[in-house]
């Protein structure tokens, strides 16, 4: 996993990966430049960080502009569900609201989703819960 703010050292890490490359998301402009770079496999957990709900919107770190990168250059978005576990109740209904959002985005951009767990039952029963159409939760990575 590469979790750098430097956009040309994650560049040189990604040539140096062999194995399922994953970027750590962090802020919107270092996740568009990679994404337009690619050469990864997912960019996870885009929702994560300091971001602030505006009032009548949601700022959930992808939008359909990102989402349409991801797909056309074949980039899943991750979901960390072992993070989400260890947050506090409060912390995680915030984080679950921005990964909605994310699916119906991706949803709509035909953007794959990746999911890091051990259990993979639970994974897909989640994602279906969250709105993931029923194509998306079978061809969700899981890793």
């Amino acid at each position: 996993m590469i979790n750098t703010q430097n956009i040309e050292e994650a560049k040189k890490m990604l040539k140096k990966e062999q194995s399922l490359k994953v970027v750590l998301a962090q802020n919107d402009e270092f996740n568009r430049k990679i994404l337009e770079y690619g050469h990864f496999d997912v960019l996870l957990s885009p929702e994560s960080g300091n971001r602030k709900n505006k009032i009548r919107q949601t700022d959930s770190g992808l939008n359909h502009v990102t989402a349409k990168i991801s797909s056309k250059n074949k980039i899943a978005i991750g979901i960390n569900l072992e993070e989400i576990k260890n947050l506090e109740p409060k912390l995680k209904a915030e984080r679950l609201a921005k990964i909605k959002q994310n699916i119906k985005i991706c949803r709509k951009s035909k953007t794959l989703l990746a999911v890091k767990t051990n259990h993979l039952d639970e994974a897909r029963s989640l994602l279906h819960n969250l709105g993931a159409s029923t194509y998306q939760t079978k061809q969700t990575i899981v890793f």
